[in-house]
């Protein structure tokens, strides 16, 4: 399946990465992605995790898990969340770092795919908590490249980190540019 991956991915998008590639040293990252434009920055993100032969995951609502569906959110790496009033989603995320040996889990630091001036912050808090690096990629329409930051572990200067984290994206664009 890597093959047909990495046909569609390079030869019939035209697409490329570039930058880190050695996630097997990396077992456990949060993982971002940005811009967050459009609906079709998923399947970029599924071929190029494909193309990279990387395991990632996501988070998701404990009902998506559910018959019928549930088989197919399980296997394209989702792990299900209580979500309750009374409970710190980044403390139940974090704890699913600790009950696994891979854990690799993808987001999008908008949190929407319209345009946005402040980035949402449970990804930061997820990865301090779980102690693991933040690995960012930019999904760059414009110049058909997924550019691949090397880990990063945060400092306990959160303005510094989101200042830095938010350099790697500068300049990219996303499918609809005027929200990146």
């Amino acid at each position: 399946m890597r093959w047909l991956s990495k046909f569609i991915y390079h030869k019939i998008l035209g697409w490329r990465a570039v930058g880190f590639s050695d996630f097997d040293s990396v077992k456990k990252a949060v993982i971002i992605a940005a811009p967050h434009t459009h609906w079709l920055d998923f399947p970029i993100g599924i071929l190029l995790r494909s193309v990279l032969g990387v395991k990632t995951n996501f988070v998701g609502k404990s009902s998506l898990f559910k018959f019928p569906y549930g088989w197919i959110f399980r296997a394209l790496g989702g792990a299900p969340v209580q979500r309750h009033e009374n409970s710190n989603q980044v403390e139940v995320i974090a704890k699913l770092f600790h009950d696994r040996d891979v854990f690799r889990m993808a987001m999008s630091p908008e949190g929407t795919r319209k345009k946005v001036d402040k980035w949402r912050t449970g990804f930061y808090y997820i990865a301090k908590a779980a102690k693991v690096p933040i690995v960012m990629i930019a999904l760059d329409f414009e110049n058909k490249q997924s550019k691949i930051s090397e880990p990063y572990y945060t400092t306990d200067d959160k303005e510094a980190d989101f200042k830095f984290m938010r350099s790697f994206f500068k300049g990219v664009k996303g499918k609809i540019p005027e929200n990146s």
